[in-house]
């Protein structure tokens, strides 16, 4: 029906004379601090507490992270304190990649061809980066990158999980964890590129996100070969968490590919034929091509029992890793992650991998700090219970800080260049490029970019150099040692090498 003309004729419709406004709705309750806030883009998730939305600081927060990795490792490098094993090894290997050509490393051997040693083809993926910029920095430089994208994907998830302060709090402790400092204060490593892989599978899993948990986690294979059984154990993880079809074939393709490396394609392409590290554990005899000979059944069992603790470096390593979570990471499965590389450690005779030194711990920090923010998650209590957890575990870790290699960016000797540096590049500068050279372990990686380098006095290494360079006012102690690296120079002399130069303790010979 139409409406009457006197409806229609009454005024015009101006501002001041609107139809009636619908009725104002009441005013709702005032939102709790913990209330649902979506993330950008996407609807809202009931039940779900998180944070404020604002992620701006996070890439910040990468960004100073790798700042101060950077920082560290350049100056280290500046400093002479790199050395040929391993950064020096790493780049001969990107260095064949990035001229189109399998990884061999004058360092192992003459022409030893690096698949043979351990199976970690990633590292081609640097060879583009070397290829425009042919330097051991290039490495550094990846190396502190890769290490310092794992705070995007944790701090995100923490922000999402429990608020802004708490991701915080979880951003500062992976970036000044002990692990990663270890890292980025030894040379370079294959491991740096498992970091951020590790980061995004088990903050996918714990997120509830299990194809991306298993896409992050199978590159794994193409690291290291021992990180097949990270990957199969995230599958594992993934079955549990109601994927079963795509946890069981993750976890089998891990554990697959982990055999497959060790008793195939490393044996494949290795001189000896075979992968060269069973003689590290229990139940391998020295030199020992293959596993399980040279211990008895009481020997394996005490090393899969006391041993897995004993002695007390192991203890000391497993309470370092999880204090600065206050322990809650005990709380959560992800934790499990962490079994594969634990055990091989600590099952190994080296003692060097049973401690915090060196790199061995890299992966081992996001798995501990994806396990910490999922623990928190479970943390009975509430708000107030994560706040003393995310106290105490911050204490542990600032008290840890001054212990490892960070702490060294708030020494002044650190920003400190020795004479004896400026002395060491005058000589260097007298090696042509091109060359074959025997060099003292710390001037390896100043050569490895425009020389055939190998470490002085390390047995097997090709002989009869075209150049040979030591450091006999500081000699490093390894491969040889100072008197027996004098030894030997007086042999080369004997052989009729001639000093070239000798400068600060910096001698130059060439035949």
């Amino acid at each position: 029906m139409s409406e009457p003309t006197a409806t229609r004729t009454a005024a015009p419709r101006t501002a001041a004379a609107r139809p009636p406004a619908a009725p104002a709705v009441p005013a709702r309750a005032a939102v709790p601090a913990r209330a649902t806030v979506p993330a950008p883009g996407r609807p809202p998730v009931p039940g779900r507490p998180a944070g404020p939305p604002g992620t701006a600081w996070i890439p910040v927060a990468a960004a100073l992270c790798f700042a101060a990795y950077a920082a560290l490792s350049l100056r280290l490098h500046q400093r002479l304190l790199t050395t040929g094993y391993d950064l020096g090894i790493f780049e001969q290997a990107v260095r064949s990649y990035a001229h189109g050509h399998l990884p061999v490393s004058e360092l192992k051997g003459p022409g030893f061809p690096l698949l043979g040693d351990h199976f970690s083809p990633a590292l081609a993926l640097l060879a583009p980066l070397y290829r425009l910029w042919p330097s051991p920095l290039v490495l550094l430089l990846a190396q502190a990158a890769l290490l310092a994208v794992p705070v995007v994907p944790l701090a995100r998830w923490a922000q999402r999980a429990l608020g802004r302060p708490a991701a915080a709090a979880v951003a500062a402790g992976y970036g000044l964890s002990w692990g990663v400092a270890q890292t980025a204060g030894f040379d370079f490593h294959e491991v740096c590129l498992a970091v951020p892989l590790l980061a995004f599978s088990l903050t996918a899993l714990g997120e509830g996100r299990l194809r991306a948990a298993v896409a992050w986690s199978l590159p794994l294979l193409a690291v290291k070969e021992d990180l097949g059984l990270t990957a199969a154990v995230v599958g594992v993880l993934v079955a549990l968490r109601g994927g079963r079809r795509l946890g069981l074939a993750a976890a089998a393709a891990g554990l697959a590919g982990t055999l497959a490396e060790v008793l195939v394609l490393i044996p494949a392409a290795n001189p000896a034929g075979s992968f060269a590290y069973w003689d590290k554990l229990p139940g391998a005899g020295a030199g020992s091509g293959s596993p399980g000979t040279g211990a008895g059944p009481t020997d394996l069992l005490r090393a899969l029992t006391l041993g897995l603790v004993t002695p007390d470096t192991k203890a000391v390593t497993l309470v370092l890793l999880l204090a600065p979570t206050a322990f809650l990471a005990l709380r959560s499965p992800l934790l499990w992650a962490a079994a594969p590389t634990l055990a091989w450690r600590f099952l190994s005779d080296n003692p060097a991998y049973w401690g915090t030194g060196y790199h061995y711990s890299a992966v081992l920090m996001p798995v501990v700090s994806t396990a910490f923010v999922d623990g928190l998650r479970r943390c009975p209590g509430g708000t107030a219970a994560v706040r003393h957890h995310l106290a105490a575990g911050g204490a542990v870790t600032a008290l840890l800080l001054p212990q490892f290699p960070l702490w060294q960016l708030l020494q002044p000797a650190t920003w400190r260049t020795p004479p004896r540096v400026a002395a060491a590049h005058r000589v260097l500068d007298r090696i042509p490029d091109g060359a074959t050279v025997a060099a003292s372990n710390r001037l390896v990686p100043q050569l490895t970019a425009r020389a055939s380098v190998t470490d002085f006095g390390y047995p097997g290494s090709r002989p009869d150099p075209q150049w040979i360079v030591v450091d006999t006012a500081d000699p490093q102690g390894w491969p040889v040692s100072g008197e027996q690296q004098a030894q030997l120079v007086a042999e080369a002399r004997a052989h009729g090498y001639r000093t070239v130069a000798d400068e600060d303790g910096f001698l130059l010979l060439h035949r």
